[in-house]
């Protein structure tokens, strides 16, 4: 059995397809980790979301940014955005068997055998691997049970912007989620700059990538994220970014897990170029 984790596709269905094909994807055997932002601004969300829920156990998938929009939008807490391509989703006939399998997915997975975890986005430096899964429950809990509209609600903002314990509600629930799902930048008291999204080196002073911080209490785990297209690939010991920009005509990649040393597979997707 091959394992491959798969950056963000955003609706861009031919690319994964291509993709599945270069790296011979056998849907019996083999499982594909998918690092979030299954759909939106890409032409094929609705096909994406399809196929990624057909696979079922072959397929592990985290919610990301794009993903909680679309909740989010279904639900009539946000509205779309112009460059969003969402209406085939919520015009489908199979709509809320998509929309509810979509909110069972977790903020993110570790597999203890290969010894890898998979978030969208980031975490702060104060949170450990296990405080991490731990708190990501708290919001999985929300959104598996009746009351998922209120978190859909209350999610939006970008305050609280750093860590306390003594959190409660919607303060801690969206500060989670901010996490996990939208950080790139932060400094070492993990202070979150949400609004920073170029490469490294555009952020303003005294922020650094989340996981260059030094203190960073998650740096002795293998994290696998996406998120982060003017990032790119990058690999940087225990840290893989997979997010290769496939939406504005960069790649979609693939990193084999189940092996001693990842090995990387892309494919080029000029198709999609747009202007950022």
């Amino acid at each position: 059995m091959s394992i491959y984790a798969i950056g963000d596709i955003q609706g861009c269905q031919p690319s994964l397809l291509k993709l599945l094909d270069k790296i011979r994807f056998d849907p019996q055997q083999d499982q594909l980790w998918f690092a979030g932002d299954l759909v939106n601004r890409g032409p094929g969300s609705l096909d994406t979301l399809r196929f990624v829920k057909d696979l079922g156990e072959q397929a592990v998938t985290v919610l990301g940014n794009h993903d909680l929009h679309l909740l989010a939008v279904a639900h009539g807490y946000a509205t779309e955005h112009s460059e969003d391509t969402l209406t085939e989703i919520l015009n489908a006939p199979d709509r809320d068997e998509l929309l509810d399998w979509l909110r069972m997915q977790p903020l993110i997975h570790h597999d203890p055998a290969i010894g890898y975890t998979m978030i969208h986005a980031g975490l702060p430096p104060q949170w450990d691997h296990d405080q991490a899964i731990s708190l990501c429950g708290e919001v999985e809990s929300i959104l598996r049970s009746t009351h998922y509209t209120e978190f859909l609600n209350n999610m939006y903002g970008n305050y609280p912007d750093q860590w306390q314990e003594s959190l409660e509600g919607w303060d801690r629930l969206r500060y989670i989620t901010n996490c996990l799902t939208r950080l790139r930048y932060c400094n070492k008291d993990g202070l979150l700059c949400l609004s920073a999204k170029g490469s490294p080196g555009s952020q303003p002073s005294g922020f650094k990538p989340w996981f260059e911080i030094k203190k960073r209490a998650s740096r002795q785990h293998r994290i696998i994220f996406g998120h982060w297209s003017t990032l790119g690939f990058h690999d940087n010991q225990n840290i893989h970014s997979l997010d290769g920009g496939c939406l504005w005509g960069g790649s979609l990649g693939a990193i084999r897990l189940d092996k001693k040393k990842t090995k990387r597979v892309s494919i080029d997707c000029p198709e999609w170029r747009k202007a950022r």
